[in-house]
């Protein structure tokens, strides 16, 4: 007996599918009739695999000086930095886990947050109030100091 399963199709495959031309589709996108909740792309960016990833940052360079104080945070690569509020740092995922937004950290209420679908994690990277059901977690990693170098693994 044959079964007749078909393949995940990409959104732009499906939207070429329907006979839309490229400049229809791009009069749609520029209109905002359709939006796109992930970062322009059908598949998601992969973050470091978790056991591989070692990098020291200098706290002194300008891309890193925000967390020099409670409060700041920056990114490296896919990678949220945040000095949380009681002075520690910590290291996550920059990726959302249920759209591909890019979160950042919120200090007032000492939490990550995605502004696109209003997901919320804590400092260690657990959803508190998920956009989705079965949302996940984002990936934490390490973090150590040594003067001005702050070392980051996973």
């Amino acid at each position: 007996m044959e079964t007749n399963q078909q393949q995940p199709i990409k959104r732009g495959e499906f939207l070429r599918s329907l006979g839309l031309s490229s400049a229809a589709l791009m009069a749609f996108y520029c209109m905002g009739t359709l939006t796109s909740c992930s970062k322009g792309s059908d598949d998601p960016e992969p973050e470091p695999t978790p056991g591989n990833l070692d990098v020291t940052l200098d706290l002194t360079q300008p891309d890193f000086k925000a967390l020099q104080t409670p409060g700041g945070y920056a990114y490296h690569e896919d990678i949220l930095i945040a000095r949380v509020k009681n002075g520690n740092y910590v290291a996550l995922s920059k990726v959302c886990t249920h759209q591909s937004s890019t979160v950042f950290y919120r200090p007032a209420t000492d939490d990550i947050f995605c502004a696109t679908h209003g997901s919320e994690y804590t400092t260690a990277g657990v959803v508190k109030v998920p956009a989705e059901s079965g949302q996940k977690n984002l990936t934490q990693y390490k973090t150590s100091v040594s003067g001005n170098n702050l070392r980051i693994t996973g």
